[in-house]
């Protein structure tokens, strides 16, 4: 089976993931890079900026256009994660594959249980802390910027618990964190971009923002908590297989 097939395959399933669930499309974009495309750790987390930023964007707009896009909020935790996420950007291309291999397959099994033991989702707003709206975005830009993952999968949760918004709001509103996440990540990998198989790249960022139409709609008639279960479920099989590829 040729890259570009499989690439349009996996971008269809991230952009679908970016779409549903608001975030999470990273997380399965880099191992998909990594093992079914041949990328390096670094140039796979780059290259998982590229096409997330270009899929989220898209995203935002059919989010924005349905009324599910809180801009003040979002516009908050992004800024709050535009400096962690540059220092990380920085920062990973000095660390070995290794490193960047274990501690995302740690963060996507954290997420992965985050996810399964979220139940609750807030009723009505809650009058927001600024210290702890800022913490979590600085954490989210943190964490984009040194694994090359949006943070969407973490923004969701912090969005419903830190600022009460509903699940259709934080969903739309975590696409503002990821797009400007993972652009201020990207700022400090020019570098690592020179090396890129633009050949895949491009019908993987293609197939994701197609996929990301669908995921909205699908969003739209699917449970919530269903969606977020399968989700955890794939991420918890692809966090223990990177962990086994390390240690074997």
């Amino acid at each position: 089976m040729s890259l570009a097939i499989l690439a349009l395959g996996a971008g269809a399933v991230i952009g679908l993931a970016l779409g549903a669930l608001g975030g999470g499309g990273s997380v399965l974009a880099v191992p998909a890079l990594i093992y079914l495309l041949g990328f390096t750790p670094v140039a796979a987390t780059t290259a998982s900026l590229v096409i997330v930023a270009v899929t989220s964007a898209v995203a935002l707009t059919a989010h924005a256009r349905d009324g599910q896009v809180r801009w003040r909020t979002g516009l908050l935790f992004a800024a709050a994660g535009i400096g962690p996420a540059v220092l990380g950007g920085a920062l990973a291309a000095r660390l070995p594959d290794a490193v960047l291999t274990v501690g995302f397959a740690v963060i996507a099994a954290a997420a992965a249980v985050r996810m399964l033991r979220s139940g609750s989702v807030a009723r009505e707003p809650v009058e927001p802390r600024p210290g702890r709206a800022a913490a979590a975005g600085a954490g989210l830009g943190a964490v984009t910027g040194v694994l090359g993952v949006g943070g969407g999968f973490l923004a969701v949760p912090a969005l419903v618990g830190v600022l009460g918004l509903r699940m259709r709001a934080a969903v739309g509103t975590s696409l503002v964190v990821i797009t400007v996440n993972a652009l201020a990540a990207l700022s400090m990998r020019a570098g690592t971009a020179d090396g890129l198989d633009w050949a895949v790249i491009a019908p993987f960022a293609g197939a994701a923002v197609l996929g990301a139409w669908d995921g909205r709609r699908l969003s739209a008639k699917l449970s919530g908590p269903a969606l977020q279960r399968v989700f955890a479920f794939a991420l918890l099989v692809v966090a223990c297989l990177m962990l086994l590829d390390t240690v074997v």
